[in-house]
């Protein structure tokens, strides 16, 4: 019996987490929150939500786009943690935006072969299945800490969630910190 080829899954699967799942949702967060909020951070261990996007842009360069696609590493990774702001929202989103366009076009070119082969990432030596998997999982970690934010800076729900046939629940706008 023939293995499955779960190539063309994993990739739809990844690219769906990335741009149709929590993309819209770190988009949703950012236009809630003012200049100030997206730069708030709890305490000076913590990261603010633009810092976030920023290392969310620069992980799935670095992981997708250079070490899966091949460009260039240009990232510097501490530089998206030392990040005060205000850098605009739309130069945060839009950079988030094109990476992760860019990334899926990567991904969309793998192959089974690709997926099994070891790259060497950040110092990491893993298969491209084990990248895709990584950029995936992180990418929804990180989103998760941007919802959070935005969420304890709201007070309420934001209505991201809903069981299938529910109504998607309407958000409203946050107050200004």
């Amino acid at each position: 019996m023939p293995t499955p080829d779960f190539t063309k899954p994993l990739i739809v699967q990844a690219e769906r987490v990335l741009k149709q799942v929590y993309l819209p949702r770190i988009v949703r967060c950012l236009e809630k929150l003012s200049p100030a909020q997206i730069w708030w951070r709890p305490n000076q261990a913590a990261n603010s939500a633009g810092n976030l996007v920023l290392h969310l842009a620069g992980n799935v360069r670095q992981w997708i786009i250079s070490g899966l696609g091949g460009a260039p590493d240009v990232r510097q990774r501490d530089k998206e943690f030392a990040e005060r702001g205000p850098l605009p929202r739309r130069v945060l989103l839009g950079r988030l935006q094109q990476t992760v366009e860019e990334a899926c076009r990567v991904l969309r070119k793998l192959s089974a072969e690709d997926l099994a082969r070891v790259y060497t990432i950040q110092g990491y030596r893993v298969t491209g299945l084990a990248a895709t998997y990584h950029v995936a999982e992180h990418f929804s970690h990180h989103a998760g800490q941007i919802i959070l934010i935005t969420k304890m800076l709201a007070g309420r729900d934001l209505g991201f969630t809903h069981l299938p046939g529910e109504k998607e629940k309407k958000a409203k706008p946050l107050p200004a910190v």
